[in-house]
């Protein structure tokens, strides 16, 4: 790893993936916050403990300190495809926050990452809010860019997509990195299977520490495992006796459509009735990255979450795997609960190395000051435009 002396702030940084694929390429992360205890702890053990266990809401701006890129997720829930959108919520209010730190610390640039339904989701006046946004990043002095990326294309075992917005002082057009990995196309890398992803982990225990099923068989296996011998929270995750049950009947790839109507719950028989939720009650497919890791990967009727070839859920640690966290990589929580919240919230930290990686090119070339320039003489004029969106 060559280490550079850009500076960076995480802000609802949760355990730490997008930090981390910025610490994986050299970045120097100076400050980072998360409301989440455990996650505060999780990011000490394992980043850095630069972390402050507090409300971006209620942190003294003049305390951060200055820096040459902001990154950070705001909570998504508000946002996400999954359920009501609803406008009045406060989670959706704190994407605003972190525009509130953008314009305090000034950095050159910032990545701002989100769910895919922040592009169709609406403020309480029906306008857009990722128009309102990309206008207000614009009246602080920044040039946007929009992107939505797959993490599948980017070497991570999921097709997990997520937008982000670029923003920078430079006044240019700043791309999304260059896809290094594919679906189907032939004499280029292949998306990582689910196979591939997890093959090497031996069955879970009750203490979750295990070794190696064998050698590497991947090259995303080695990159996991580094030179570690074991790793950890490969723990025996709990079902129900209704879930063992209808976990037997679901085949490689499938759902809840192949649970017989006499196995089936009154939920499962909705769903056959309703049609849709291709995920649900779903068992990966070995030949495939698996689909979005939510916050409940422990549980069968939300996502696709049980193992392709033993009789259960997958484990911690192959929902850290799906996420492209190494197996030294530890949590830390007080709660089960807490556990799956910080795997499930986070950025992959392939694909964040992947911007990391790709910002500093524009940071080391200069773009043209004079351009730079121009772009923020004219957002000075609609600063006070902020206030309104």
């Amino acid at each position: 790893m060559k280490k550079n002396n850009t500076k960076v702030i995480g802000l609802f940084s949760g355990c730490g993936g997008l930090d981390l694929g910025f610490k994986q390429a050299g970045y120097d992360l100076i400050w980072a916050n998360d409301i989440l205890k455990d996650a505060c702890e999780t990011y000490k053990l394992n980043i850095g403990d630069h972390i402050i266990n507090e409300d971006i809401t209620k942190v003294d701006l003049n305390s951060i300190p200055k820096a040459d890129i902001i990154i950070g997720g705001p909570p998504c829930q508000g946002f996400s495809g999954i359920g009501k959108r609803d406008p009045n919520d406060n989670r959706s209010a704190l994407v605003y926050s972190y525009l509130d730190v953008v314009n305090k610390i000034e950095p050159k640039v910032f990545l701002f990452e989100n769910v895919t339904g922040i592009k169709s989701s609406k403020a309480a006046d029906g306008s857009k809010v990722i128009d309102n946004l990309k206008e207000a990043f614009e009246a602080i002095g920044y040039h946007i860019n929009i992107h939505t990326l797959n993490a599948a294309d980017y070497g991570v075992p999921q097709k997990r997509k997520r937008v982000f917005i670029i923003g920078n002082k430079f006044g240019v057009d700043i791309t999304a990195p260059s896809q290094t990995h594919y679906e189907n196309e032939s004499n280029k890398k292949k998306w990582i299977s689910s196979y591939e992803a997890i093959s090497d982990l031996e069955s879970p225990t009750d203490d979750g520490i295990v070794k190696y099923r064998n050698s590497p068989m991947c090259d995303y296996q080695k990159l996991m495992r580094k030179n570690s011998d074991n790793t950890t929270l490969q723990i025996t995750p709990y079902s129900s006796p209704t879930d063992k049950e209808i976990i037997k009947h679901v085949k490689p790839g499938g759902n809840y459509m192949d649970v017989p109507d006499e196995v089936s719950t009154k939920r499962i028989m909705y769903f056959k009735s309703t049609g849709g939720r291709t995920t649900t009650y779903g068992r990966l497919d070995p030949k495939k990255p698996n689909y979005t890791l939510n916050t409940h990967f422990n549980r069968p009727n939300i996502g696709c979450n049980i193992h392709y070839e033993e009789d259960r859920m997958i484990t911690i640690r192959e929902g850290l795997r799906f996420q492209s966290f190494p197996d030294d990589f530890h949590l830390i929580s007080k709660t089960k609960r807490n556990y799956y919240v910080q795997v499930g919230n986070a950025v992959p930290p392939l694909l964040s190395k992947a911007w990391a990686e790709h910002l500093f090119e524009y940071l080391i070339e200069k773009p043209n000051t004079k351009t730079a320039h121009l772009v923020i003489s004219r957002t000075e004029k609609v600063r006070t435009h902020i206030s309104s969106i």
